[in-house]
């Protein structure tokens, strides 16, 4: 293959309304803000890439504003004139000259695997060994924050079979109004109706142990990050105390975090997100370290538009062992989108494109109407 250059990256915020509130226990979404990346090479072809967080600098410790200032100020300056044939050689390039900013380089990597898709005419699950399954298990999030809204919409979406697994997203309110809420939307959707609980780390460990075990007790079938993701330790003591199972998201960002909570059985389960990671090679990464340590896998979100949605799917469609599947919903959060064609979910599944690369195309009249001016 002749030489191909990376000739520029261009990059843009576009903000995309919500169907409703979102609530978690760091923020209240009202619109999702994406960083769509751009890379364009010298042989005509175009990758795509998403940058997305959660309410500013809320989440984590990178802002829409600041991965797009990244981006331009110091990852073009690196990657562009170089070769953009070998991924693993421009990652470990980034790696080298730029600490941490893990969304930033999930979406590099994600742009220069679908551009290598798109050249060589496969999916970007062939170019990381194959997906076993073209479709995945996709659960919904209740988080209007009103119980008797959550109860109606989980009973619409069971009835009409589009979701038959659900995430509650607690820790905003005192616990025993949060444990509540959960206890009323279990009884509501019925025994034989996956419920998560997410806590998004908002319980110390004391408070955290009472509310588990009532959590445990009203059936709940999953608990996520309930401590702050630091506290290692205290994440081990909690999966080993409870029945119900324990997940490490937040704790588990990075290859080297999957491997320390690993090694001290920190979850029982681990969230695999590809921008906390940084990419999708990363999480065959710790795809493997979980499966050999016997801990089960999750397939997670930041909330993505369509463009990290898929690239989340082409590579958890690579891992054989998924066994909480996942929760690639956030292109049905939002009331538009900026691809030519929408993912198909259905019957509780998500299905993966099938074109080159991605095999998403942006639309770039939709991308205007909601670019940041």
């Amino acid at each position: 293959m002749r030489e191909v250059q990376i000739e520029s990256i261009e990059t843009t915020i576009v903000d995309l309304p919500t169907i409703r509130p979102h609530h978690l226990s760091m923020a209240v979404m009202r619109n999702q803000t994406m960083v769509i990346v751009r890379l364009f090479c010298s042989d005509g072809i175009e990758g795509l890439g998403e940058a997305t967080t959660i309410g500013g600098l809320s989440y984590g410790d990178e802002s829409p504003e600041g991965m797009k200032l990244t981006i331009d100020t110091y990852v073009l300056p690196l990657l562009q004139g170089k070769s953009a044939l070998s991924v693993n050689a421009l990652m470990s390039l980034l790696d080298h000259h730029i600490k941490g900013n893990y969304f930033v380089k999930s979406a590099i990597e994600t742009a220069l695997l679908d551009a290598q898709g798109k050249r060589l005419g496969v999916t970007v699950s062939d170019l990381l060994g194959g997906a076993v399954s073209r479709t995945l298990p996709v659960l919904w999030t209740l988080a209007s924050g009103d119980t008797s809204k959550d109860i109606q919409e989980a009973q619409e979406f069971i009835a009409n079979g589009r979701h038959n697994t659900f995430k509650l997203k607690i820790g905003r309110n005192d616990p025993k109004v949060d444990i509540a809420h959960v206890v009323a939307i279990k009884k509501g959707v019925g025994p034989d109706i996956k419920v998560t609980v997410d806590i998004n780390q908002a319980w110390s460990e004391s408070v955290a142990k009472q509310g588990i075990t009532l959590l445990q007790d009203a059936g709940i079938d999953l608990i996520e990050q309930p401590i702050v993701k630091t506290n290692f330790d205290g994440l081990a003591r909690l999966t080993q105390y409870f029945r119900v199972p324990i997940m490490a998201d937040e704790a588990a960002g990075t290859v080297s975090d999957a491997f320390k909570l690993a090694k001290i059985g920190g979850g029982s389960v681990f969230a695999l997100k590809i921008a906390k990671s940084g990419g999708l090679i990363n999480i065959q990464k710790q795809a493997a370290i979980a499966q050999g340590a016997g801990i089960s896998l999750y397939g997670g979100t930041m909330l993505e538009g369509t463009i990290g949605t898929v690239a989340s799917a082409q590579v958890f469609s690579t891992i054989p062992t998924l066994d909480w599947g996942t929760e690639l919903f956030g292109p049905l959060l939002l009331t538009d989108d900026i691809v030519k064609n929408r993912i198909s979910y259905g019957n509780g599944v998500l299905e993966i494109p099938e074109g080159p690369g991605l095999g998403v195309e942006l639309d770039m009249n939709q991308v205007e109407k909601y670019k940041r001016k």
